[in-house]
């Protein structure tokens, strides 16, 4: 994991809260655990999300994309419990 990049995590933090919402409004949730050296954001899908068969196509379609529109050196959000 990244380490010394407190900058690029508050804002990848920022940009999950904005889509929280979304995610909440269906029964789930969102949880930032950190950034690999290469530039991957690891989150863990949790309530309704962590189950939904839909979970992969949000995380790809929804939070990967608005992520990597605002921040892009980030290469892709990854589910570490899916």
């Amino acid at each position: 994991m990244l380490e010394n990049n407190d900058a690029l995590s508050t804002k990848v933090k920022n940009l999950i809260d904005q889509v929280r919402p979304y995610l909440q409004q269906d029964g789930g949730d969102i949880n930032f655990v950190g950034i690999t050296d290469d530039f991957v954001v690891n989150v863990e899908l949790t309530g309704a999300c962590g189950s939904c068969p839909y979970s992969t196509m949000t995380l790809k379609n929804g939070v990967e994309n608005t992520i990597r529109k605002a921040i892009p050196e980030i290469t892709g959000v990854e589910a570490i419990n899916l």
